[in-house]
Order: structure tokens, then sequence, then C-alpha cells
């Protein structure tokens, strides 16, 4: 069976291909090459519902969209669903971080904690529409560390870490991340949801 997903990120696009590789091997994801909606929800699921929408509409598929972000505790939540724009319009995921950073340098480490939030929006051509979250909870160290992964992975520490050894998610290999992230665990919230597809 074939779903689009809903999004021009590459890193998502080879993320999920990991994800779904390991939990529904039957299920074909394929990349969405429609024109990207304006997200101007102000809930994670609300845009994850309107670029599942979009792709649904152009493709004539099921589609499955995230959004997702990292909500810091003392920034009561934020960044939040502007994870992507901290910085600016322009995208950059050095910016956003090093910013995060910035607005936390005198924070001491017990409130420093956070959590990345995935909510993932499943929209079948029939017009039905389901939501599923995954949280991710931490805190965040006070500087980068790890080439791995993107956006903020390299300064979030998972409260579970799957070593003995605490690391950043910047320092955990595509396996690791893979199987621990809050996209896996919305996506494993939304298993019983495409088994009945």
């Amino acid at each position: 069976m074939q779903i689009v997903l809903a999004t021009h990120n590459p890193h998502k696009v080879a993320e999920f291909h990991g994800i779904v590789r390991d939990t529904r091997p039957d299920l074909e994801v394929i990349g969405y090459d429609g024109p990207e909606p304006v997200e101007d929800g102000v809930t994670f699921a609300q845009n994850a519902l309107i670029k599942a929408r979009a792709a649904s509409a152009h493709t004539g598929l099921a589609a499955l969209a995230d959004d997702s972000g990292i909500c810091v505790d003392v920034l009561g939540g934020a960044p939040g669903i502007f994870s992507a724009y901290w910085a600016g319009q322009k995208k950059d995921a050095v910016a956003n971080l090093e910013l995060l950073l910035d607005q936390l340098h005198d924070i001491a480490d017990p409130h420093r904690t956070a959590h990345f939030l995935s909510t993932i929006a499943l929209v079948l051509p029939d017009g039905r529409e389901f939501t599923v979250e995954g949280v991710w909870p931490g805190r965040l160290a006070h500087a980068a560390s790890g080439q791995g992964g993107f956006g903020y992975d390299p300064i979030f520490i998972p409260d579970e870490q799957p070593t003995d050894v605490e690391r950043s998610v910047g320092e955990f290999s595509a396996a690791e991340k893979q199987a621990h992230s809050h996209r896996s665990r919305a996506f494993e919230a939304l298993g019983p949801l495409l088994a009945q597809l």
C-alpha cells in the first residue's frame, strides 16, 4: 500500500523511511512533490493536518504529515510551533540552535527541562482524519555536541538514554534516534490506525 509523506524536508523523509521500514514494511512511503501549503495553524496538530490534507488532495492517496518541534519549559513551551523559524524566516537550523542557547545561557540545569513533540496527522482520501502525538522528554545542554541528527538534536539530552553514557541526540546513531524519538513514539501510536487501512 502506498501512502504519501507530506514534507519537503529530506531529514524527515529519511527518518520516516527508517521508522516505517522497521514497523510497517508493507507500507510504501512515497515523497510529496506538490505545493507547500501555508502552515497558519497555532498548534502542531493544526499544522500537521494542513499539510496532510494538501498532500492527500494533490495525490489522491492517504497522507501522513508530521509537525514537530522543541518545547522549553522555562520559555513557556517555546519555540514550539516556531522551532524551525526561531531565528527568522530563513529556517536556519544553526542560527535557531545558537539563539536558543543564548536565550538560556544563564539558566541553571534544573530549569533547562524541555521535550521534543511530534504530532502526526493521517488524512484519508475519504475525508477521515486522525492525529497522534509523541513526546520525548529531556533537558537542554549548555553547548552542542555530536554531528548526528539535525535541528536541535545536538543540544537535547533525553531523560531515557539507550546506553549508560549520557549523550545528546546529536551523538546518537540513526538507529538509536529512530528507536527513541518523538516521531517514532507518535508513529507507534499511529500503528493501530494504519492497521485498519
